[in-house]
This record gives C-alpha cells, sequence and structure tokens, in this order.
C-alpha cells in the first residue's frame, strides 16, 4: 500500500519542527500580531494605521540565491535567516518604511525537524533585530525535487510610511552627500562568482584557515548579512536625508542609480575606504577584474544615504550610535547638459 510517507514526506516530521520553532517565533512578535502559528494566515491589526496621515504599504520579496549551498556544506543553518530577513527589510527601508511583519517559504527535499527550526531560529532572531514580526510561513517537503539535504528559503515583507515621510528619487539634490554604510561582507549577493572561483577553480576548502581573512573561508562565507532597517529609520527621522539605496546584486553604482533623479551625476571616491579581504581574495585568486567585481559585489558597502552635505557628520553619528560604521563616500552634482544622466561614476583607487 502507498502512502504519503513512501512517498518520501513525513508529516509527523514537519510537526515536529513544528514544535521545535515556537519559541523562536514567539519571540519575533509585536503587538499588532493577531493570534499564534498554525493559522492559515498570519494576522496582523492594521488599527495601528490610523495614527498616519495618509499610510502608504510597502511590500517586498526576496532569497538569498547560492549562498544556502555555503550552509549546507557545512552543516550550519542557524545564520541564513539573518540574510534573508536583511534582504527583504532593507529594500523596504530605502523608501523610509518601517518593517512591520514577515513571512517565510522554506522548500526542502526532506524535512529534518532540527535543521528547520535552526533556519527558523536565524528568521525570527532577525526579524527581531529589524523590529518586525514573524507573522507566518510555511514548509514545503520536495521529495525527487531537492536532494535530503538540499533547501531553499525565500521571504516577504510589508511595511509602512506615512506619505510625507516617503524617501526616494524626487528629493536627491545638488549638493547632497552620500553616505556609505560598511557591510557585513558579501552579504547575499554574487555568491555563483564566488563558489566558482573560491571552491570550483581554486578548490578552497571551506574549512582552510585564510590569515588574510582571520577565520576560516566557510566562516567568512556564511557571515550574515547586516541588517540596516533600524538604523536607516532613526536616520531618516533625525535627519533630512532625502534617499537610500540598498547595495545588494548589481552593485554599489547600478543600486545607487535606481534612486536617482535624470538631472545629476555622482561621483563615488573609492579613496574613502578599503577594499575588505575577502573581495581581494575572491578579484586575486579568480582573476576577476575590477570592473567585474564592482558590477557583482557590494565591495564593502551594503548601505548608502544621500544626505544634504550639512548634515553629513550628524548622519554618520546616527548610525554610529547603532554600530554602523559609516562615512562620506562621494557627492551629487548637477548633470552637464551633454553628459549621462542619473549615472553614478566611481574614481580612484581603494585605501
Amino acid at each position: 500500500m502507498s502512502t504519503y510517507e513512501a512517498a518520501g514526506v513525513s508529516i509527523e516530521a514537519g510537526d515536529r519542527a513544528v514544535e521545535l520553532m515556537k519559541v523562536s517565533i514567539e519571540k519575533a512578535r509585536r503587538p499588532e500580531m493577531l493570534g499564534g502559528i498554525g493559522g492559515f494566515a498570519g494576522l496582523f491589526d492594521a488599527s495601528a494605521l490610523k495614527g498616519y496621515a495618509q499610510p502608504i504599504l510597502a511590500t517586498s520579496t526576496d532569497g538569498v540565491g547560492t549562498k544556502v549551498a555555503i550552509a549546507q556544506a557545512l552543516d550550519k543553518h542557524d545564520t541564513i535567516g539573518f540574510d534573508l530577513v536583511g534582504m527583504v527589510v532593507d529594500d523596504l527601508v530605502v523608501c523610509g518604511a518601517e518593517p512591520l511583519f514577515m513571512t517565510d517559504y522554506i522548500a526542502t527535499g526532506k524535512v529534518v525537524p532540527e535543521r528547520i527550526a535552526a533556519i527558523v531560529q536565524g528568521i525570527a532572531d532577525a526579524c527581531v533585530e529589524a523590529g518586525c514580526a514573524l507573522s507566518g510561513g510555511e514548509t514545503a517537503e520536495h521529495p525527487g525535487l531537492l536532494g535530503p539535504d538540499e533547501y531553499d528559503v525565500a521571504g516577504a515583507a510589508t511595511g509602512v510610511v506615512d506619505a510625507a515621510n516617503l524617501l526616494g528619487s524626487n528629493l536627491v539634490r545638488p549638493g547632497d552627500v552620500v553616505i556609505a554604510m560598511a557591510s557585513s561582507g558579501l552579504h547575499s549577493n554574487g555568491y555563483s562568482l564566488v563558489r566558482h572561483v573560491l571552491l570550483n577553480q581554486a578548490k578552497r576548502s571551506l574549512t582552510e584557515h585564510v590569515d588574510d581573512l582571520g577565520r576560516t573561508l566557510g566562516e567568512e562565507l556564511l557571515e550574515p548579512t547586516r541588517i540596516y532597517a533600524k538604523a536607516c529609520l532613526d536616520l531618516a527621522r533625525r535627519t533630512g536625508t532625502h534617499a537610500m539605496s540598498h547595495i545588494t546584486g548589481g552593485g554599489l553604482a547600478a543600486n545607487l542609480e535606481r534612486v536617482l533623479p535624470d538631472d545629476v551625476t555622482v561621483t563615488l571616491d573609492r579613496t574613502t575606504w578599503e577594499l575588505p579581504a575577502v573581495f581581494s581574495l575572491v578579484a586575486e585568486t579568480g582573476g576577476v577584474e575590477r570592473a567585474d567585481l564592482e558590477k557583482t559585489l557590494n565591495c564593502g558597502v551594503g548601505m548608502v544615504s544621500l544626505t544634504p552635505a550639512d548634515e553629513a557628520d550628524a548622519a554618520i553619528a546616527v548610525l554610529a550610535e547603532h554600530g554602523i560604521p559609516a562615512w562620506v563616500a562621494g557627492s551629487v552634482s548637477a548633470a552637464e547638459e551633454n553628459a549621462d544622466r542619473g549615472v553614478v561614476r566611481l574614481v580612484g583607487d581603494y585605501a
């Protein structure tokens, strides 16, 4: 007789995973959340939005790409959730939106309750750091489609911002400066290139200690994505910041151009920061040219703000209060009549 379990899906393992993750999920609550896990939908009391003059809802969704392959290879699963939350909520805050709640989706070849619970623990801890609730999620077992030790994660979040406080390209002015916020490492972009260069071509071991990194290669590659949400919201409240950009796939220039009007240009000066060791390692090991490196990886800058020059010191001080190293990395100027418009130029060599 055929059964669901014989087909590779265990209801009991799924139930056990839910039990193990309950404690983590309970930490990631906001007062507006209604009920607990186990329902068909997460519930959020929207009456809190009555305090906004004109509430604008913002939504974002993302995954963590092939970084999950590093977690699987090292059998370490409690940090990948930080990457997921960071990729999602930090897309929301660039417009000034406060992340309210998030849902996650985990697809795996075989539900191992302890592994699923570790993934969700990371997601819940990161939601606490971002100030949003983990309002629900789904774990799906896909035998035959994914291997027993394979999984992928995705998530979506909703945030809110008052229309009067909405940040964006329409506010950017010549004379603004670019405040760069340090990344914690590779974050969650470009891992196909990183894995190809370091693991496939150079045959480096994830357990190998790398002196320039001060730790093993695997520890460096699993460094969680920095979550900027609370710091950036504080920055928006306490300064006249005009726009922000989350530096993800495509690199610094391409992502910053997404929040520029077409009547300005931005010049970024590489001499204002040092290229972190992991980026140099990828470039030197794989012979990756700087242009390709900068189009693929964040190169040490995970978020930027476009802020009036006379508030640059105040902005850097606010970010320092949140433990985020920041510096003036460039400036906004009026686009010349016959020049490319709305573009970012990087000049100089890394310090």
